[in-house]
């Protein structure tokens, strides 16, 4: 796989069946209503590192109605926290089995690790991924080499310098849209699609034809490419299109789910 220093969201695993409302067992989530377009089930986090963006992910996180355990070594990282913050707080290493425990690891949708220390988020993204299985998993490296290094290995990073907390978030909910820019009307809106993987390996007219929208570009490996008219979908592929507002949660719609056989 060629190296990169963007985002890679790593495939899902089939998760259990969550909740629709806060569990008793995350008594931090809050009831919130979705944006706009699909509407996502209550899911539990963990975010290791509780730093200015461990802090803002997981109360952003708690905000969109989710549960969320925080993980830091520092207990007194937590302050970082809003005082009316319901996550649980887990004092400990967030590669620690126990310590991942504690933080409901079992039950997690996805995974970010946003301490201050390299190996620390390499280590804790591998044992999350590949021992429990979690499929949205989000590591910060501040190494922009060493970041491509770990991409090759396909370990999900992403360098300190395109590093938001809204890019996280934006990674670790699950699939729908988000608008990137707006005509001076309001009435055209170019936003990023998430895909189902039944779209893989289609061509980008097939995505236009079953939206009625069109595909502005794609970004491969941090590249931006302009499609032509054989330009094909492929895995990890970041998707741009172009809609009218009113349509764009029809279009999000139909993007993340399995294409017709028509499509």
């Amino acid at each position: 796989m060629p190296p990169h220093t963007g985002w890679a969201r790593s495939p899902r695993r089939p998760r259990r069946a969550g909740p629709t409302a806060p569990c008793a067992a995350w008594p931090g989530a809050r009831d919130a209503a979705p944006p706009r377009g699909i509407a996502w089930p209550v899911v539990h986090f963990v975010i290791m590192g509780c730093g200015r963006v461990g802090a803002t992910l997981a109360q952003s996180l708690e905000n969109h109605g989710h549960s969320v355990a925080v993980i830091d070594q520092n207990p007194d990282a937590f302050r970082r926290l809003d005082a009316d913050f319901g996550g649980k707080k887990v004092t400990g290493l967030g590669f620690d089995r126990d310590t991942l425990a504690q933080a409901g690891i079992d039950d997690a949708y996805g995974f970010a690790a946003v301490s201050d220390g390299d190996n620390s988020n390499i280590l804790a993204a591998r044992v999350v991924r590949e021992t429990y299985g979690v499929g949205t998993v989000v590591a910060r490296i501040y190494d922009p080499h060493r970041a491509e290094i770990y991409q090759r290995l396909g370990i999900p990073t992403v360098a300190t310098v395109r590093w938001t907390s809204d890019q996280v978030l934006r990674r670790l909910l699950p699939m729908g849209a988000t608008s990137e820019y707006h005509d001076a009307s309001g009435q055209i809106v170019l936003a990023e699609v998430d895909v189902h993987p039944g779209w893989v390996g289609r061509p980008v007219r097939a995505l236009e034809h079953a939206t009625g929208a069109r595909v502005a570009y794609l970004t491969r490996y941090g590249d931006g490419i302009l499609p032509v008219g054989d330009s094909v979908v492929q895995e990890d592929d970041t998707v741009h299109m172009l809609a009218r507002t009113d349509e764009l949660a029809e279009v999000e719609r139909t993007l993340t789910s399995a294409p017709q056989e028509s499509a």
